[in-house]
C-alpha cells in the first residue's frame, strides 16, 4: 500500500501500477521529506517528480506545501495512474488541478 505520509493528504491511499514501477517505500519518503522540511525547502516549492511511476513523490510535496509539481511519466498506465493519483491529492487539497501536472515522456 502506498499512501501519502504527511501533509493535508497525509494517510490517503494512492494507487500504484500493477507492473514496471518500484514505489519508493513509505520510510524513504519519510527520510527525505524530514531532511527537505529541516532545511525549509518545501514550501512553495516547484516540484518535479521525474519517472514519476504513481506520482508518490511529487504529491508528497504537493501535501507538505510545495506550490506545485509536475509528474513525468513515460509509461502510459503509470502516467493515468499519476493523473488521478494527483486528482486526488488536489481534491482534498482544495487545490487547482493546474497544481499538479502530469506530462507523459517519450
Amino acid at each position: 500500500m502506498t499512501r501519502i505520509i504527511a501533509g493535508f493528504a497525509g494517510s490517503r491511499e494512492l494507487a500504484v501500477p500493477k507492473s514496471g514501477t518500484r514505489p519508493t517505500s513509505d520510510r524513504v519518503r519519510e527520510a527525505i521529506f524530514s531532511a527537505l522540511d529541516a532545511r525549509d525547502a518545501i514550501m512553495d516549492a516547484r516540484a518535479l517528480d521525474l519517472y514519476a511511476g504513481s506520482g508518490a513523490l511529487g504529491l508528497e510535496a504537493l501535501s507538505r506545501g510545495a506550490r506545485s509539481v509536475v509528474l513525468v511519466e513515460k509509461h502510459p498506465k503509470a502516467a493515468e495512474i499519476a493523473r488521478k493519483n494527483a486528482d486526488l491529492v488536489c481534491s482534498v487539497g482544495k487545490l487547482a488541478p493546474a497544481s499538479a501536472q502530469e506530462n507523459t515522456a517519450g
